[in-house]
């Protein structure tokens, strides 16, 4: 494969996005909806999968490529934007929660990315944007992403986005580390990973850690995220579920007062 050579800056701390610059006919893929502006000269094209031509040639190539994204959640299309002028154009992905961008050289990282599911922002044309099934049982039903992940593949630039601050290690040969299941983001190919169950009763029940997590070990890289989306939501639902309750000194038996 040979990516297309972008550029890019990210602006931003806790809302970010990422500019990208393309040199003439210099494209970058995207999910739909990431786009968040873009200059006059930029063209818009939707294709079937991520137009790496990784799935094969012909109609049935793209759609089994294409058709392997619904297992991550994806939809079957996805955007090229391409500098159809004569200089420099640019084209803007923004985040679509708080957090933070990622960039990722894959020709740095040996080729290949192994991150979550729903992580994926947009990357330079010629990058395989696919799936990744995880082998292990525990992984498949415990590991909170399931048996499919997403596989960024490629010689190109890649950007993922997750929630919170970021924290990236390097783990070294036989070095483990043990994270919890919403807090994973991503880790090069040769990172062993599987799902561990949290011994002793007490730890499960009463811990707040839940009942399994992650476990990686090296050689390798990995990326981890201090705040699941999960999380945060949830505790959003919480507090609009709660509305004027918090801010009450009699919290929910205000509301008894107020209705008569």
């Amino acid at each position: 494969m040979n990516a297309h050579e972008i550029d890019y800056v990210i602006h931003g701390n806790e809302m970010q996005y990422v500019e990208i610059e393309l040199d003439p006919q210099e494209s970058v893929v995207a999910e739909a909806g990431s786009m968040m502006m873009m200059e006059g000269n930029i063209g818009m094209e939707t294709i079937f999968g991520d137009g790496s031509g990784s799935g094969g040639r012909g109609l049935m190539g793209k759609l089994m490529g294409a058709g392997k994204r619904l297992l991550t959640g994806e939809s079957l299309f996805m955007t090229v934007y391409t500098n159809n002028g004569r200089g420099k154009e640019h084209v803007t992905f923004a985040a679509p929660y708080p957090g933070k961008i990622i960039p990722m050289d894959l020709h740095a990282l040996g080729g290949k990315l192994i991150c979550q599911k729903d992580s994926f922002l947009c990357a330079a044309k010629g990058v395989s944007i696919g799936i990744e099934l995880q082998r292990k049982l525990g992984a498949g039903f415990f590991g909170g992403e399931g048996f499919v992940m997403q596989k960024l593949e490629g010689d190109g630039l890649g950007f993922v986005h997750a929630c919170g601050s970021i924290l990236e290690r390097e783990l070294q040969p036989g070095e483990v580390l043990r994270v919890d299941t919403g807090c994973f983001v991503a880790m090069t190919p040769d990172v062993q990973y599987d799902i561990e169950f949290v011994k002793g009763i007490k730890t499960a029940v009463f811990g707040g850690e839940g009942l399994f997590f992650v476990t990686l070990r090296g050689p390798g890289k990995v990326w981890l995220q201090s705040l699941p989306f999960s999380r945060l939501a949830e505790r959003v639902l919480g507090g609009a579920i709660r509305g004027k309750e918090e801010g009450s000194v009699l919290g929910g038996l205000g509301n008894l007062f107020e209705r008569h």
